[in-house]
């Protein structure tokens, strides 16, 4: 199968900073801002007297996004800029289906582009911040526009099917993530016996993510402190970095968490990887997630994982068989769920045996890239058949 790539920003770090995999990707991607603003205008303008058609139904349909507020109405002229652009790359690439991950602005120029230039388009949802927004986002619009949904996980799918209730439910299939069980293997160390003495010994938690308040990681800081109150050498890794920076570093001074909290700022995805793998626990105390890749990295590397019992995560862990769940926004909950695991190393590793089993089930990557591309070949050959049957019908 043919994929081409597009986006709407570059990376997110300068060239010289991407490993080797990632740069021989981004070196194949068509990045829709690259350039000066006057070359993009001068683009633009070329599209406009070459196609104005296209332009007038994407200007159609971008004068129905925003309503009132002048800002979104803002907003949605920009994102028909883009559409414009993607559809004209697509054009000269003789590309004939667009697909979109995620539903926020990103799916707002997939929605303008099939309007404009008539390329039917699919989306997959990840959630869980598309169904918080959905009003603001005209959830339902792209939902029900597009030819076919994809959602990382059922909470997806019936979140989809409770924005628009009219949808065919045919046309939302799930289709879950993976990671790649072949590279990540857990260290020989979790494997083999260990000691499982009574006696607390040092834990190391290691959480990854946006330092962002829907992580829920001021709760992991309280908790940290109760587990530190009740005599257990323990210390927390926070890798990544967001608005919520300043915040965390000032709480980790406060009693009970001096010197146990460590930021590492955004690190690669290897780098996370190591440092996750170094871990005795992983855990994510998030109030809201579709389903993680970060925990199914963590159960690959054979890491116990303790989380919250919410949106997509319960499908991954089953509380007590292959990890630990909690109820969100209760630190007294989470804090005795890890005393639980830092008091038992034996428990640690039964369950970290199990996350790694279940991943291995069903989150491995390359089965489910199979999925991926058999649900494509099945979705996009129906939908070039009803095509053609619709040719057939209004031909004279």
């Amino acid at each position: 199968m043919e994929i081409e790539v597009a986006s709407v920003n570059m990376p997110d770090r300068p060239l010289d900073a991407l490993s080797a995999d990632e740069l021989s990707e981004a070196r194949l991607v068509y990045y829709i801002k690259i350039g000066s603003w006057a070359g993009l205008i001068f683009k633009l303008i070329g599209i406009v007297f070459r196609h104005p058609v296209v332009t007038i139904r994407g200007l159609r349909a971008a004068l129905t996004l925003g309503g009132w507020d002048l800002k979104e109405r803002a907003y949605a002229f920009l994102y028909l800029a883009e559409a414009l652009l993607v559809g004209a790359w697509m054009r000269r690439r003789a590309l004939t289906h667009l697909h979109v991950h995620f539903g926020g602005a990103v799916a707002a120029v997939g929605l303008l582009v099939s309007a404009a230039w008539k390329t039917p388009w699919s989306l997959t949802l990840h959630g869980p911040n598309e169904f918080f927004d959905q009003n603001q986002l005209f959830l339902e619009r792209k939902i029900t526009s597009a030819s076919f949904l994809f959602c990382v996980s059922d909470y997806g799918r019936s979140q989809v099917l409770r924005v628009a209730p009219e949808l065919d439910p045919s046309r939302v299939e799930v289709l879950r993530l993976g990671v790649d069980c072949t590279q990540l293997q857990p260290h020989p160390d979790r494997i083999a016996n260990a000691d499982d003495g009574l006696e607390p010994a040092p834990v190391h938690l290691v959480c990854t993510g946006r330092l962002a308040a829907e992580k829920g990681h001021l709760l992991l800081l309280d908790a940290v402190a109760q587990l530190a109150g009740l005599g257990f050498p323990v210390d927390l890794v926070l890798i990544g970095d967001g608005p919520e920076r300043r915040t965390l570093e000032e709480r980790s001074r406060g009693d009970g968490l001096a010197g146990r909290v460590h930021f590492t700022g955004s690190l690669s995805h290897a780098e996370t990887l190591a440092r996750v793998a170094e871990a005795d626990i992983f855990v994510l105390a998030s109030f809201a997630e579709g389903l993680p890749v970060a925990l199914m990295e963590a159960m690959a590397l054979g890491v116990v994982c303790v989380s919250t019992c919410v949106n997509g995560i319960p499908e991954l862990i089953t509380d007590g068989e292959n990890g630990l769940l909690v109820c969100a926004g209760n630190a007294g909950e989470l804090s005795t769920a890890l005393a639980r695991l830092a008091a038992d190393a034996g428990l640690r590793r039964t369950l970290g045996m199990a996350g790694r089993r279940t991943v291995e089930a069903r989150y491995d990557l390359g089965r489910n890239i199979d999925r991926l591309a058999e649900a494509f070949r099945r979705r996009l050959l129906g939908q070039a058949v009803q095509d053609r049957i619709l040719e057939e019908a209004v031909r004279p």
